[in-house]
C-alpha cells in the first residue's frame, strides 16, 4: 500500500509538472502583451516586459519561470487585477470561500444521493422510485447556472430567505445566509448523479445469489441490503467522485460570477480577460491540484471500502 501511494504520488507530481509546462506555454502563445494598455507609452511597456523577461523567447521564459519556482519559491505578480501582488496572495484571500461552497455542496451531495438512491432500490417500480428517478432526469438535465439563476428569482427575489449577492462586508450569518443558494445550486446535479448510479447498482447486486442466501437465512430485504449490497454498491459509486468534484468545481466557476462571490473561480476568467499571465497559470495549478489529490484520495478509499481491492493491481507493502 506504501509502494503504490508513494507510485501515485510521483504521477501526482509529474501530472502537475506538465499541466505547469503547458499551461504557461498556452498562456505566453496568447496574442498581446499584459501591458497593452493606452495609457503606456512604448518606452514604458518595453521597461515593463523587460523587468518581467516577457522580452525573451518563450523559452527561456519557461526556464526563468521554473527557476524562480524552485530556487525561490516564487510564482510570479499580479500584473493587471492587483499589480506587483504575489499572485498566491491573490489567490490565498479568495481560496476559504471557493473551497467552501464546493466542499458543502459536496457533503450534502454525498449523503443525500447515497439515501435517495438507497430508498429508489428498496422501492423499485413503485411511487417513490418514480418519484425520486424523475427528479434525477430534471437535476441531471438542468445546469447549475440555470438551477442557481431558479433558486434566486424564487428563493431570493421572490421570497427574500436568502441575500441576492454574496456580501463579503457582512455579518457572519449573512455570509453563510449568502452561500445557501450557490451550494444547493451546486449539490443538485451531485445528488442526481450519485442516486442513479447507486439505484443501478444496487438494483444488480439484489438480483445476486448472496443476497437470496441471506435472505434464505432470515434476513429482510432491507437489512440484507444495507449489511451486504449496499457496501458492494458503493466500490463502482465512489469511480464517480471524482469526476463530480471537478464538474462541482467547474460549475462553481460560473456560480461564484452569479453571486458575486469573490472566489478563485471569479478570478481565473478575469485573469484571462486581462492577460495576467503569472496569475492564470497558478490558478490552473490550484485547481488541478485540487483534482489530482482527489483522484489519488479516491483510488486509496477504493481498498477501505473493499480490503479485498488491491489497488494497482500488485503485491502492496503493509
Amino acid at each position: 500500500m506504501g509502494r503504490y501511494i508513494a507510485k501515485r504520488i510521483g504521477l501526482m507530481v509529474l501530472t502537475l509538472f506538465v499541466i505547469l509546462t503547458l499551461g504557461f506555454i498556452v498562456i505566453r502563445l496568447m496574442p498581446g502583451s499584459p501591458f497593452d494598455d493606452p495609457n503606456y507609452s512604448a518606452e514604458m511597456i518595453r521597461m515593463l516586459e523587460e523587468k518581467h523577461h516577457l522580452h525573451e523567447s518563450i523559452p527561456r521564459q519557461y526556464l526563468t519561470y521554473l527557476k524562480g519556482i524552485f530556487t525561490e519559491g516564487y510564482w510570479g505578480v499580479s500584473l493587471n487585477l492587483e499589480p506587483m501582488t504575489p499572485v498566491w496572495q491573490v489567490i490565498g484571500r479568495r481560496i476559504p470561500v471557493t473551497l467552501t461552497i464546493n466542499f458543502l455542496s459536496l457533503l450534502i451531495a454525498l449523503p443525500l444521493g447515497l439515501l435517495a438512491g438507497t430508498w429508489a432500490a428498496l422501492y423499485r417500480n413503485q411511487w417513490p422510485d418514480h418519484l425520486i428517478s424523475l427528479l434525477t432526469v430534471l437535476f441531471i438535465s438542468v445546469p447549475s447556472f440555470v438551477m442557481a439563476s431558479l433558486l434566486q428569482y424564487f428563493l431570493g427575489f421572490k421570497g427574500g430567505l436568502f441575500p441576492l449577492i454574496y456580501d463579503p462586508a457582512g455579518s457572519e450569518a449573512t455570509r453563510l445566509a449568502s452561500l445557501v443558494m450557490p451550494v444547493l445550486a451546486l449539490s443538485v446535479h451531485p445528488i442526481a448523479m450519485i442516486c442513479r448510479h447507486l439505484r443501478g447498482e444496487l438494483g444488480e447486486n439484489m438480483q445476486a445469489a448472496y443476497m437470496i442466501t441471506a435472505q434464505a437465512k432470515g434476513l429482510s430485504l432491507r437489512k440484507a441490503v444495507l449489511r451486504h449490497a449496499f457496501r458492494n454498491s458503493l466500490i463502482p459509486v465512489m469511480h464517480i467522485i471524482v469526476p463530480l468534484f471537478t464538474n462541482i468545481l467547474a460549475g462553481s466557476l460560473v456560480i461564484e460570477r452569479i453571486f458575486g462571490i469573490p472566489g478563485v473561480g471569479g478570478l481565473l476568467t478575469r485573469s484571462i480577460n486581462a492577460k495576467d499571465h503569472w496569475l492564470t497559470v497558478t490558478v490552473l495549478i490550484f485547481y488541478a491540484a485540487i483534482h489530482v489529490v482527489t483522484v489519488l484520495i479516491t483510488d486509496i478509499s477504493y481498498g477501505l471500502i473493499d480490503p479485498r481491492i488491491r489497488l494497482g493491481g500488485g503485491r502492496h507493502d503493509t
